[in-house]
């Protein structure tokens, strides 16, 4: 797939939005009609998850959203994560392996979780990413799978 400008001008090209020009590409290549839905939550969405007078209704809302990706046949897999400050950083560069805890990015919103699905083309990704608990008050981001050859 092309990058940068070159995109741009095959979707110009092409006469087609970048979603349209994606699906279009995609849908030539049978391992590629994966999609993670990746949710990034804030922290207040984080503390409803163990908050005594919050969390009914925050597992209630992705524990709907589940099931309906589920009845759908679309979803191949995923799982919440915990907060960020539980996660651990490595890099190795020439002084040898660098360890960090806590989160990668100061950011307002961190990596809450994510769904693997299997649907026809990036706009019916989207409409399931729209339809994700998180949409409301944080950042749903759908990619493709990168497909893999065979050898």
């Amino acid at each position: 797939m092309p990058r940068g400008n070159e995109f741009f001008a095959e979707c110009r090209k092409a006469g087609l939005s970048r979603v349209d020009w994606v699906s279009r590409t995609l849908a030539t290549n049978e391992d590629a009609m994966q999609y993670a839905i990746l949710i990034y939550e804030n922290e207040a969405d984080f503390s409803a998850r163990t908050d005594q007078g919050r969390q009914a209704s925050y597992w209630a809302g992705w524990r709907a959203y589940t099931q309906a990706l589920t009845e759908a046949g679309i979803m191949k897999g995923g799982a919440p994560l915990q907060g960020a400050q539980t996660g651990t950083t490595v890099r190795v560069n020439g002084r040898g392996r660098q360890v960090q805890d806590g989160p990668y990015a100061d950011t307002k919103e961190q990596l809450g979780g994510f769904y693997l699905i299997d649907v026809a083309d990036l706009n019916a990704a989207l409409d399931w990413a729209a339809r994700c608990p998180a949409a409301a008050s944080g950042v749903v981001e759908v990619r493709p799978v990168l497909a893999r050859s065979a050898s």
